[in-house]
């Protein structure tokens, strides 16, 4: 099964107060949806990032930095990584180094997504400043898509009510929530 491509590709952005969104949407996310998820976090450019070594405690799926032509498969974790934009050809990762700019990075993911898969891009937006991710949804959503955000368990909500406030979200939810619907849209593509 790990060798599949995915049915959908799910992108899940998130800046400041996003580690335990993630952490909490893992936790409560079969690790066999038939789904590759992608994880876009605002981070400092010249950080370290323990990201997919943390988030790897949170499931059993493997977590991994995504990096130039990796291949994305179905029931893995893929993480941006940093000083760097993320986008999909096919299905496969395209990284651009230096990234274009600062806070855009889940908008240019996620239109990207759009681009790849059309009504198979699932993009959710959870805790953080400012709007990062609206656009994207907006994109995800023309292409027939499906869209997520945090309701008010988010600790910073300015990504999610900026989504909101658009009309472009099908979803509000909290995480662990957000994760029994990923797993209800994978079931319901499994059966046909």
């Amino acid at each position: 099964m790990g060798t599949l491509h995915p049915h959908f590709i799910v992108g899940i952005g998130g800046s400041a107060g996003a580690l335990n969104a993630y952490k909490v949407l893992l936790d409560a996310l079969p690790s066999q949806t038939g789904m590759a998820f992608v994880i876009i976090s605002h981070m400092n450019p010249t950080a370290h990032s323990q990201l997919a070594e943390i988030l790897s405690r949170h499931t059993i799926m493997p977590v991994l930095v995504a990096s130039p032509a990796m291949s994305i498969r179905a029931n893995h974790v893929y993480v941006i990584p940093p000083a760097a934009d993320l986008l999909i050809e096919g299905y496969t990762f395209t990284v651009v180094v230096p990234r274009t700019g600062r806070n855009k990075q889940v908008d240019l993911f996620f239109t990207s997504l759009a681009e790849a898969l059309g009504a198979h891009a699932i993009g959710i937006i959870l805790s953080g400043y400012d709007g990062d991710g609206t656009a994207g949804c907006q994109h995800i959503k023309a292409k027939g898509g499906t869209t997520f955000a945090q309701d008010m368990s988010a600790i910073v909500d300015g990504m999610p009510l900026t989504a909101q406030a658009a009309g472009c979200v099908d979803f509000v939810l909290p995480p662990d929530k957000i994760a029994e619907e990923l797993a209800n849209i994978g079931a319901r593509v499994a059966q046909d």
